[in-house]
């Protein structure tokens, strides 16, 4: 038993040799019982109860935190990994609708297609006086009300009228009778020989429009001719012949993308539409690709390509191989459009008919559409997506959010809009429901639980076995080891023990120095990091680098360029000492960044005799068509200067251009920070193409600075198949930068180490 306090056996040895105390100056009942209760607990006691109330304290702070920071980190990661697969679906996505372009140009630049809709053309109006039979014409009917209008009617419940269907024109009625009515009836009569041109035409080009159509899975392809006339298709379905300005389908997507590509302004255009159902196709959902054909310098015609939904469907549902693909039950992508209608399969569509009809059905979906979807044998067109998510994708927005799906589930969905055409963005999103993508936060739960309660329990049998014993010591070295983490490297704990503690304090006070050491050339090695990528590239690239970024590209528009050349520094290599001309060489691009720094220029590279800038690249200007112009002036009066006070013959030619540029991080090992784009092509063959030394300009750069500098036309230069008007710098009227830059060029430049040519000494 623990003894009493040396005052309370004073007191005790005082009453009993003293007798009874007087009742003014003894001690209360009270007091004696509670000095009495504080005195059966030593000092360890005391501290063992502080330790373990602390200790469970702290299990609880850091079990609440870990719960909190990991649920976060948890739902955090689900996010990012729906985000990932978004990303990855919305590339493939941009990348398959580029190949089908990048492949209708192909077929549409060659001689063939024009041959094609020339010749096909001219059979087709050459059976303008052709009449039909009537039996023939009995069967056109035939197949309109067999094969046409009553599956639609089955599959939509549309009511079609017969007499707007029908082909109007001689040449509509003759193909329709001859093909369209066979290719439905493969197992028929066979349609007695077509001795007509277009016959001979078809023949000849059938096996290259078959070829188009299974190579790259699209629906069918279409010629049409300027008038409208469908002169041509690889399936021969009911659109044979039809005007698409004045038939039966003038209101649908194919004279949109008709219209467009007849209007198109250049030959590369390839025009795409959104879907639309098409009665051809048996009411199912029809997107179109349209590409003018050229010939001689005109338009002849307009291929329109049917864009695959097959492919589409088998890019979203990843080939029905979603678990594969990180979207485990539940996850599935789709695309939807303006009107918030699906433009891909769902996901429980394609694997269970019956359970998404249920489903969707109970969602809010009406049945008729449900069911709509079943016959058609898709969710293209049919099925209502429509949520905030869609919305804020069609406004252009990125990013994720946990609401209720067109299934009736809570889920996690990541969206964005995606461009299928110049004019035509869809909305692609990324769902997977709740209980599935918080799965691991449940088991996280659980397993925190677990953890902080076994933890409270060990402390409380580590505090009651090890507090006398460990107390002191681990008080110093926590004391140390906050010292060091705020910094304090230099503080030292005392050695007091010869025991472990006293090694592990040796060995803490040797860490906390080291620690200082590393710290110190850490910092060193950071600081010259940073000095080392702001000289390579811009901060804000620098940033997104040391953020982790693999491919840093960004588009720029109106974007200054400048492409200059210094002529003679190659005989004037051969003519001083290296480290004369290498001095010559430093104080000239010196001076040229000196002056790239007052014009608000930005230069990009040096690369032998060249050096390449930019304005407007990283700090958006109105104005830098002109910074740009004065900069290439005051780089002209330095190799000027230059020449006339050291006797050097250098020429200066320099090209700009103006416009849209993309620039980016190149190479892995060795990094480089470039630009790329139609502007700097030009600007390089502008003053390459220079006939002689001067300052060459684009039409762009012509129009923005003619009020303020005199130029003379230096011919045009070939870029492609166009020619750009190319003009020579002849003088400098009322510029206000031109002004600034030189004055500022002759009365603030710092002077250049000795040693250095005269010229280049002073400004």
């Amino acid at each position: 038993m623990v003894n009493p306090p040396l005052e309370d056996r004073a007191d005790d040895v005082t009453g009993a040799t003293d007798g009874p105390a007087d009742a003014d100056t003894a001690p209360a009942p009270e007091t004696v019982r509670m000095r009495r209760v504080r005195g059966r607990f030593s000092i360890q006691s005391k501290l063992i109860a502080m330790l373990l109330g602390a200790s469970i304290l702290s299990a609880a702070v850091v079990g609440f935190i870990g719960y909190q920071t990991g649920q976060a980190s948890l739902r955090n990661a689900a996010f990012d990994r729906l985000t990932q697969v978004r990303e990855t679906q919305a590339r493939q996505f941009v990348v398959q609708v580029s190949t089908l372009k990048k492949a209708v140009l192909v077929y549409t630049s060659g001689p063939a297609m024009a041959d094609a809709v020339q010749a096909l053309s001219a059979g087709f109006n050459e059976l303008a006086n052709t009449p039909t039979d009537p039996a023939q014409q009995q069967a056109i009917v035939n197949y309109y009300n067999q094969d046409l209008i009553g599956p639609i009617k089955r599959a939509t419940g549309a009511n079609l009228n017969l007499d707007v269907l029908l082909p109007s024109s001689n040449a509509a009625r003759y193909l329709q009778a001859h093909y369209t009515v066979p290719a439905a009836r493969p197992g028929g009569p066979l349609p007695a020989p077509d001795p007509s041109a277009w016959a001979a035409a078809a023949s000849r080009y059938d096996p290259f429009f078959d070829k188009i159509v299974n190579l790259f899975g699209y629906g069918d392809a279409l010629l049409i001719d300027p008038a409208g006339n469908v002169v041509y298709t690889a399936k021969k379905h009911a659109d044979l012949g039809t005007n698409v300005q004045s038939g039966p389908y003038e209101q649908g997507n194919l004279h949109e993308a008709y219209a467009k590509a007849m209007g198109a302004d250049r030959v590369d255009y390839v025009s795409v539409t959104d879907f639309q159902t098409y009665h051809p196709a048996g009411d199912h959902p029809v997107a179109w690709m349209g590409a003018p054909v050229v010939a001689g310098g005109r338009t002849v015609g307009v291929l329109a390509l049917q864009l695959p939904i097959t492919g589409i469907n088998a890019l979203m549902t990843f080939n029905g191989k979603w678990q594969d693909n990180g979207l485990g039950a539940t996850g599935e992508t789709y695309l939807a459009g303006a009107d918030d209608l699906m433009r891909s399969n769902s996901r429980l569509f394609v694997e269970n008919k019956q359970a998404y009809q249920r489903d969707v059905v109970a969602a809010g979906t009406s049945p008729e559409l449900a069911e709509r979807a079943v016959r058609l044998d898709g969710t293209t067109l049919i099925q209502p997506v429509g949520s905030d998510v869609t919305r804020a994708a069609e406004r252009g927005q990125t990013g994720t959010r946990i609401t209720t799906d067109y299934l009736g589930n809570e889920t996690l969905q990541s969206f964005a809009p995606v461009v299928v055409g110049p004019d035509l963005t869809w909305s692609i999103v990324a769902k997977i429901d709740t209980a599935e993508a918080f799965a691991p936060e449940r088991v996280f739960t659980r397993t925190m639980g677990v953890a902080v309660t076994a933890i409270v329990i060990l402390d409380c049998l580590a505090a009651m076995a090890l507090a006398q014993l460990f107390v002191r010591p681990i008080r110093r070295l926590e004391a140390g080891a906050q010292k060091v983490s705020r910094g304090d490297y230099d503080a030292v704990i005392p050695a007091r023990t010869r025991d472990e503690f006293g090694d592990l304090t040796k060995t803490f006070n040797d860490m906390s120095r080291l620690l200082g050491i590393k710290d110190e050339l850490l910092r060193r090695e950071r600081q010259e990091n940073k000095q080392l990528l702001r000289s390579l590239m811009p901060e804000s690239v620098a940033e997104r680098y040391r953020q982790g970024e693999e491919t840093i590209s960004e588009s720029h528009q109106d974007v200054a360029v400048i492409f200059a050349d210094i002529d003679g520094l190659d005989t004037l290599s051969s003519e001083l000492p290296s480290d004369e001309f290498l001095s010559v060489v430093n104080e000239l691009v010196r001076q040229f960044d000196d002056a790239a720094e007052r014009n608000g220029v930005e230069p990009m590279r040096i690369l032998r005799n060249g050096y390449t800038a930019s304005c407007g690249l990283n700090v958006p200007r109105l104005d830098n068509v002109e910074r740009t112009v004065a900069f290439a002036i005051e780089m002209q009066r330095i190799v000027a200067r230059a020449n006339a006070e050291d006797n050097l013959q250098l020429g200066f030619r320099a090209g700009i251009d103006t416009g849209t540029v993309t620039s980016g991080l190149v190479g892995s090992s060795t990094m480089i920070y470039d630009m790329w784009g139609s502007a700097v092509d030009l600007a390089y063959q502008a003053q390459a193409g220079g006939g002689e030394p001067g300052i060459y300009i684009t039409s762009r750069v012509h129009d923005a600075v003619h009020d303020t500098h005199r130029f003379t036309p230096a011919g045009p230069l070939t870029v492609g198949d166009t020619q750009e008007p190319i003009w020579r710098l002849s003088g400098a009227g009322k510029s206000s930068y031109a002004t600034s830059s030189v004055i500022g060029f002759l009365l603030g430049r710092p002077a250049s180490p000795s040693g250095l040519p005269a010229s280049l000494n002073r400004d």
